[in-house]
């Protein structure tokens, strides 16, 4: 087997990250080095404490955690409770966390982790709003000397928002920091609505999770009754997207997904479009690619990688 692919994760847990998260502890494939923490699905100390439950529900209490930024670069946090519950991880009763975070901010670990490591070496996985990345490129730009690549969720053309008509949630809660991350010039793979919005959590799926026979494929079960339920009522399908995790298992099994790299810019000023990301499919412009942008999935073939992953936790 080759070397693991070093991943620093960024997240802010949501029932859909704290899935990615098991994919991702559950795959020899992958070493994380760190957890990182932002806010935007829920705040900040409830996004921290979320990422810890999950890696003591895979039963990787060894896996550093950080605490990142308590809101975007500019303007107040928008959270999403509507959709995530209260507690951001709600449907299962999990324990509270016994893990500590670590000492040094989410920020520095990025920063510190990205000079120290060999060039182009380490995977940017982000999972929530790019508040910490774009924060570690700003103060720190030499440190993307390390970056390999980054791997988003967030965006959408095709499918339209939605937290508004033209935005998706990660980029919405904050553009500028999305703006900053896509003219890094680093390499960049998205994984947008128009690709996760075909990964639906039906309920044969979910019962796959439960029928593990495990504290893990119980848990994600749980998590994904509740977490289906907004979208199943708002989209009118069986099951809602499971955004975050498709991240994760285009790390494991690219071949599962297809797209094409075109340009990707962020709406920062419109009062209708704020947060948009401007998809360049066709290429009508002469603006740069900078974006591996992901349209397609194999569904069944995501679920089955999924299903058999936390078959292992």
């Amino acid at each position: 087997m080759p070397e693991p692919r070093k991943i620093i994760i960024d997240t802010d847990p949501g029932q859909d990250d704290a899935v990615a998260i098991l994919l991702a502890l559950a795959s020899p494939e992958l070493e994380v080095l760190g957890i990182t923490a932002v806010a935007g699905n829920v705040p900040l100390a409830l996004t921290s404490k979320n990422v810890r439950k999950i890696c003591e529900l895979a039963g990787r209490p060894d896996v550093a955690v950080f605490e990142g930024c308590v809101g975007p670069l500019t303007g107040e946090l928008v959270t999403a409770e509507y959709v995530h519950g209260a507690t951001g991880l709600d449907g299962p009763d999990l324990p509270e966390p016994k893990m500590q975070i670590q000492a040094q901010g989410g920020v520095d670990f990025i920063v510190d982790t990205l000079r120290r490591a060999e060039p182009e070496s380490v995977t940017i996985v982000a999972l929530g709003p790019l508040t910490n990345v774009a924060m570690a490129f700003r103060d720190a730009p030499d440190c993307k000397a390390g970056v390999r690549e980054i791997v988003a969720m967030g965006g959408g053309f095709f499918e339209g928002g939605n937290v508004t008509p033209t935005a998706e949630f990660n980029i919405y809660v904050d553009p500028e920091a999305a703006d900053i991350v896509l003219r890094s010039g680093l390499p960049i793979t998205l994984l947008p609505l128009d690709v996760t919005h075909t990964c639906l959590t039906s309920r044969q799926r979910v019962e796959a999770f439960r029928a593990i026979g495990s504290i893990v494929g119980d848990a994600v079960a749980d998590l994904l009754d509740f977490f289906e339920r907004f979208d199943e009522e708002k989209y009118g399908t069986d099951g809602g997207p499971l955004h975050d995790p498709c991240v994760i298992a285009w790390l494991l099994q690219p071949e599962l997904f297809s797209g094409r790299h075109v340009n990707v810019e962020v709406e920062l000023a419109s009062r209708l479009t704020r947060g948009m990301t401007v998809v360049d499919w066709w290429r009508v412009t002469e603006r740069s690619p900078n974006v591996h942008y992901i349209r397609y999935a194999d569904s069944e073939g995501f679920f089955r990688l999924l299903t058999d992953r936390l078959a292992k936790l």
